[in-house]
């Protein structure tokens, strides 16, 4: 008898042993607590959800024959975010993925990115498992690890940004110079009947006189006398000061016989060394490199003269063609042709626009804020001046500021077509890209954009939407947006923030919720009130924006934050 109790004895303890083992060997439930996840809540940065999740399998926890797939998912809105599975397996199991030993269990590092979408705002990250003990399926259940994403960045729009605008060559004053000369003979300062002839000083006082006679225009005069630098330089001194003399007598009588009463402004310069500079550089002159190093070696006028003659062959060709060039009075006209004013021009375009040349009809564009009229503006410039493609890009913003995105690729486009290097036209087909988050499209779309008008708000848009902030801040530099104060604001620049959405010329509820933003972070609920209440009267979709908004978290069981969200 004793000896079947002792069997008996030895049975039941080889089966709890059995079930010991059997137990072991499942896999059991993990729970939050063995994982951590970065950042926490999870933050967009740019239109991406980068998520780090760490973690633990607890000793004696993994078999070794289980293979465990771990995927994360992002579960939102009735929909699923998967993000990349991450595969771990049992030291008896003969595969690829990470090994876990059973006695010392191990641990967890997956990193992934999700595509964002506004509704992740209110999210939850689970871990979901698929398990398997050698072919036998294992249920496990899922874990929640994280709630919920800070979309902040997610802010940053092409919309509100400002389209590159292809400008005007409009000048309300334009300056002109025209210029005569009257040569000399060498040590001479009399006035030559056949320089006084000459069709090129008839042609100038003609030109002078119409600029006076002319209430659109205003002229003054200058006469400017020289000698050659050749000779002694007290000669050189007499000489430039009679031709001077003589030159403004004539020019007094001529202007008094014309009745032109410009204002007459004369010098001279005994030694023309920057006309002789000019002129060499201009020549075909043999060894002119040589004469050109001598003027840059020696300041000494008297030294200067000697070395060049020492070098005879070419002081021979100096004299012949260079000098005589140099002795002479030029007469300059300066005159102010004064265009057209802004009431004129406007005047002009709505009841005689043929009067208007293409530089005052796209300056005429500028006049208005009326996109209607701007629009008018630009679509008869692309009937009369179809072969200028800044009309065609112009009236693409006009477009793309109403949001009719598709007219305004077309508009883009055409301007291309008219001219393929158009800087303006990439600029606002990579604004288009940005509104689509097509980033790469745009990076490559700005790469042929150099000298086009606000790239920089461009190119500090595609700098947040690819998550590089101080990029972003340097490239807006001292634009004043919402997307250069959202640059701030990421990188935590609070104070400059603020002073961007301050100065902002028009104000919209994406500036005031950003202040609130701001306010949110640095503990102002009093400003969070105020400005979240700005934000939904000037649009209401904000309401619903900041009552899904991790940045108002810590508010939401206040009484007076769930008035402005209600």
């Amino acid at each position: 008898m004793k000896t079947k109790n002792f069997y008996l004895s030895l049975l039941m303890i080889a089966f709890i042993g059995i079930l010991s083992t059997s137990c072991s060997s499942k896999l059991t439930p993990l729970t939050p607590s063995h994982f951590n996840v970065t950042p926490t809540p999870l933050e967009t940065v740019g239109n991406e959800v980068p998520v780090s999740i760490n973690g633990m399998f607890p000793e004696k926890w993994f078999n070794s024959h289980a293979t465990v797939v771990v995927t994360p998912v992002l579960k939102y809105a009735g929909k699923e975010a998967i993000g990349t599975s991450y595969t771990y397996q049992g030291d008896k199991v003969a595969g690829n993925g990470i090994v876990i030993h059973k006695n010392r269990g191990g641990n967890l590092a997956m990193n992934m990115k999700f595509e964002y979408e506004p509704e992740m705002r209110e999210s939850e990250l689970f871990l979901r498992f698929n398990a398997k003990i050698k072919n036998k399926t294992v249920e496990l259940p899922e874990v929640k690890v994280a709630d919920g994403v800070v979309a902040t960045s997610a802010l940053a729009s092409a919309h509100n940004t400002e389209p590159s605008i292809a400008q005007d060559a409009f000048q309300r004053i334009i300056q002109q110079k025209q210029d005569a000369n009257i040569l000399f003979l060498i040590e001479q300062a009399n006035l030559r009947s056949s320089e006084l002839s000459k069709s090129e000083l008839a042609n100038w006082k003609k030109r002078v006189k119409e600029a006076y006679d002319d209430e659109r225009q205003n002229v003054d005069i200058e006469i400017s006398a020289y000698a050659s630098p050749d000779g002694k330089l007290s000669l050189n001194e007499r000489l430039a000061a009679e031709r001077e003399k003589r030159t403004s007598a004539y020019l007094g009588d001529e202007m008094k016989k014309q009745e032109v009463n410009a204002q007459i402004n004369a010098r001279y310069t005994a030694e023309d060394w920057e006309g002789f500079r000019q002129l060499v550089e201009a020549s075909n002159l043999q060894d002119k490199d040589l004469v050109l190093r001598v003027l840059s070696m020696y300041e000494d006028p008297e030294t200067r003269e000697r070395e060049i003659k020492n070098i005879s062959v070419v002081f021979e060709e100096l004299a012949e063609t260079i000098l005589p060039q140099l002795r002479r009075s030029r007469l300059t006209a300066n005159i102010e042709i004064i265009g057209k004013s802004d009431d004129e021009i406007m005047s002009f375009w709505k009841n005689n626009p043929d009067e208007l040349n293409i530089e005052e009809l796209m300056y005429a564009a500028t006049l208005t804020e009326n996109r209607t009229e701007q629009e008018k503006i630009y679509q008869y410039l692309t009937a009369n001046y179809s072969q200028d493609y800044r009309a065609w890009n112009n009236i693409g913003t006009n477009f793309f500021r109403a949001g009719e995105f598709d007219k305004a690729m077309q508009a883009f486009n055409r301007a291309l077509q008219v001219k393929s290097d158009a800087p303006e036209a990439y600029t606002n087909l990579a604004l288009l890209a940005l509104s689509n988050n097509e980033t790469d499209k745009a990076e490559e779309l700005l790469g042929r954009a150099a000298g086009a008008k606000d790239l920089e708000q461009t190119m500090g848009l595609l700098f947040l939407k690819n998550g590089e902030y101080s990029k972003a801040v340097e490239a807006f530099g001292d634009v004043k947006t919402n997307n250069a104060a959202l640059a701030q604001i990421l990188t935590n620049n609070y104070n400059r923030a603020s002073e961007i959405l301050n100065d902002i010329k028009n104000p919209d509820a994406t500036t005031a919720y950003l202040l609130a933003v701001i306010a949110a972070r640095t503990n102002n609920f009093n400003d969070v009130s105020a400005h979240l209440n700005t934000a939904i009267e000037r649009d209401s979709a904000m309401r619903a924006l900041a009552a899904s908004d991790l940045e108002f978290a810590k508010y939401r069981s206040n009484a007076a934050f769930q008035s402005i969200i209600r």
